[in-house]
């Protein structure tokens, strides 16, 4: 009994037949060029790509899907508002009718193989309306080239799938990229993100703000520093200037201190004479001080003028007392 022909050999003999084929046409009067005949035989690769429906992608997708029907981002297969009823894969991915063909990787768009800018377009296409994100076009992390998919995994289920929700969790992505600051958390006094009692966010906006450092804002576009500390806000009848031109970080070190009040530096006088600070003047007595900010009398080689708030004791503002005294 005579074995089948193979693949191979059946396309060899197909390949033959048809060269047979555009030989005898080329002899017939009228007959298209064997050119024009191979170019009418190409599939039409320059048609746009269609729609085929995220059924389509579950039929080799299907761990993917069934966990996308658990996530935040199935809603817009669910809502016609969006316009991509049934079609929630191809709403970031592109039309999939050439990939769902060739099953070619090249013929899908992969949001996370794109540059940030692309991919936050594909993103923004929907969020950009959302007051967390408009600031996204110009925040850090898109000057950055970060895009919204190196934080965000689109396709995980669960309330924690699509973007970390613990402070653990959030800190833990965080350090991915900014390890020089988690370092600063290893000082001696520091806010408590190693510990899981706060998150980088609580203070950080990632997706963009009006104040530097993609600060969060609270109580009208204030420093986020104040959701906590309510009791340094004010307004002061005194106001201590750097707090209203500067903010908190003009004297403190949010990340990590060595001093117990988290300042800039290790005594509280080097902090102060940053600012009030003068040229030294002689005085009748022979000694040199150092001038009239502060006065003279200050001796800042005396232990009791180095701890300026010991007199000072309301430095972010007072109610009574301009210079700061009560």
């Amino acid at each position: 009994m005579s074995r089948p022909p193979s693949k191979a050999r059946l396309a060899l003999l197909g390949a033959a037949l048809v060269a047979i084929a555009a030989g005898g046409a080329q002899d017939k009067p009228g007959a298209p060029a064997p050119q024009a005949a191979a170019e009418a035989a190409k599939p039409a690769e320059n048609k746009p790509a269609t729609y085929v429906g995220s059924e389509t992608c579950q039929t080799c997708h299907e761990d993917i899907f069934n966990a996308f029907q658990k996530n935040p981002h199935h809603q817009v297969e669910a809502d016609k508002k969006y316009g991509h009823t049934t079609q929630a894969c191809e709403a970031c991915h592109g039309a999939g009718s050439k990939h769902a063909d060739s099953m070619n990787a090249a013929d899908i768009r992969q949001p996370a193989k794109l540059t940030a800018a692309a991919a936050d377009r594909i993103c923004l296409s929907c969020h950009l309306s959302q007051p967390t994100h408009v600031g996204r076009i110009n925040g850090s992390h898109a000057k950055n080239q970060v895009s919204c998919v190196s934080c965000h995994a689109i396709h995980k289920n669960g309330p924690d799938g699509l973007v970390a929700r613990q402070p653990a969790d959030i800190n833990r992505q965080c350090a991915a990229c900014h390890s020089d600051v988690w370092a600063s958390f290893l000082r001696p006094f520091k806010h408590r993100l190693p510990e899981g009692a706060m998150s980088c966010v609580d203070c950080h906006n990632p997706h963009g703000s009006v104040l530097p450092h993609a600060m969060q804002t609270v109580n009208a576009n204030e420093p986020g520093c104040f959701k906590c500390h309510g009791d340094k806000r004010g307004p002061f009848t005194y106001e201590h200037a750097p707090v209203r031109m500067e903010g908190c970080t003009a004297c403190h070190e949010p990340h990590g201190s060595a001093n117990p009040r988290m300042l800039t530096r290790a005594q509280i006088g080097f902090v102060c004479l940053e600012c009030h600070a003068n040229l030294a003047q002689p005085v009748p007595s022979g000694s040199v001080t150092l001038g009239t900010v502060p006065p003279a009398i200050h001796d800042m080689r005396l232990p009791r003028f180095q701890n300026c708030s010991i007199c000072h004791q309301k430095v972010h503002g007072s109610y009574v007392d301009r210079n700061f005294l009560k």
